[in-house]
């Protein structure tokens, strides 16, 4: 009966939390909730939930607008140093961590009385060295690039959430792009520019300008219902104590029973052919050559294949890192679309706030993203049959 009952408390329901991207918090709550998590609320870059340990792999393994699964042990409240320090040291870290372990802390602030990472890190790595030290005479020791357990200590005002960190490296790394340009796009950020967007792997798509080809990778596994972090190489939670590698193997199992076919074509262009090749060779790691294809072109010289709906998502060239002509670019980019590309619906995501002036189309939608540090809009464009039709409409 022992036995019985500590798998059952293995299987208890407790409280995470997802971070991920202003903006993405509403769809990775819906992604939360068709995935079969409990008790979904939505902060700001943050989402919160219930599941059991299998559905913490699950989170990991097919959230695709997750940056961090985090898995909270305990909160309370803390004025000063000493304060932090006494509710560190009160969580019983045998239950986590031996004496031969090695573990990291990172940390998020939003206080008066805490607002220095590293001295919040330290007062906690003391917390924990010290009662092991008191315990046995030994002590786990910090590890910055492979920690046993990595520790997220999270102080709003004077509330401190410590949480174990599942994912540990951002689930942005998602193990397919080995080859990248000047400014790839995050892969996070184009999974939910993709899902903002619409789309579902219900018409054809193009990336007018693909860069490394990350949002053509992340369009054909929501086109095929592959879990986006399939390929990873680890996940944080398979070096905890009660790491259960068969029952990981067996949601993995049920994500990749779930996956789709996909009956349109997903294609690429760059004027770069350094990109071209790049691009490829991400495909190729993703083993998604079936459904994209990727071509070497100049997007402003090109036109739509056939009068089938497309849809057209892409990142265009920022002036931030590339030194660029923005308003002629964007000219030109409204300039091709409307010529060349009518029953399209075309999204892409600037910076440039100016530039999309431009554009000499105006925007259905836009909304606020970031890209990295860069306050953005994500735009959307209408682009109906036949010239004067679309000057009409817009």
């Amino acid at each position: 009966t022992g036995n019985y009952y500590f798998k059952e408390k293995e299987m208890e329901n407790y409280k995470m939390t997802a971070k991920t991207f202003f903006g993405f918090e509403e769809i990775l709550a819906r992604e939360l909730q068709i995935l079969g998590a409990q008790q979904v609320e939505v902060g700001t870059r943050v989402v919160s939930f219930k599941g059991d340990k299998g559905f913490m792999y699950k989170a990991n393994l097919a959230l695709r607008t997750a940056l961090k699964i985090l898995k909270p042990i305990k909160t309370f409240k803390a004025h000063n140093d000493k304060a932090l320090y006494d509710g560190i040291r009160a969580i019983d870290w045998s239950d986590y961590l031996t004496e031969h372990n090695t573990f990291l802390v990172d940390t998020t602030l939003h206080s008066e009385n805490f607002n220095h990472s590293q001295f919040v890190a330290l007062k906690t790595k003391d917390a924990i060295v010290d009662q092991f030290r008191d315990l046995n005479g030994k002590r786990p020791s910090i590890d910055k690039d492979f920690p046993d357990l990595q520790i997220h200590v999270h102080i709003d005002r004077d509330n401190v959430t410590v949480s174990l960190d599942a994912s540990g490296a951002s689930l942005h790394h998602r193990g397919y792009r080995t080859a990248t340009n000047i400014a790839p796009i995050n892969e996070v950020l184009a999974a939910g520019m993709l899902i903002l967007a619409g789309w579902e792997g219900k018409s054809h798509l193009l990336d007018p300008m693909c860069g490394s080809g990350t949002i053509l990778i992340e369009a054909a596994m929501i086109a095929c219902n592959i879990p986006p972090n399939l390929m990873r190489n680890e996940f944080a939670f398979e070096k905890w104590k009660d790491w259960d590698v068969d029952l990981f193997e067996k949601i993995e199992n049920s994500l990749l029973d779930k996956t789709r076919d996909f009956h349109y074509n997903i294609y690429g262009i760059d004027k770069a052919p350094s990109a071209v090749l790049k691009a490829k060779d991400n495909v190729k790691n993703a083993n998604l050559e079936s459904f994209i294809s990727i071509r070497h072109d100049d997007f402003f010289k090109t036109s739509k294949p056939s009068n089938d709906f497309l849809q057209i998502i892409f990142n265009p060239p920022y002036g931030e890192r590339l030194e660029i002509n923005m308003e002629n670019l964007y000219a030109d980019i409204g300039n091709t679309l409307k010529r060349n590309y009518s029953n399209s619906t075309a999204w892409f995501i600037t910076s440039n706030i100016e530039a999309l002036k431009f554009v000499g189309l105006r925007p259905s939608k836009k909304i606020k993203l970031f890209n990295a540090k860069l306050e953005s809009t994500f735009a959307k464009y209408e682009l109906y049959d036949g010239s004067k039709k679309a000057k009409k409409n817009l």
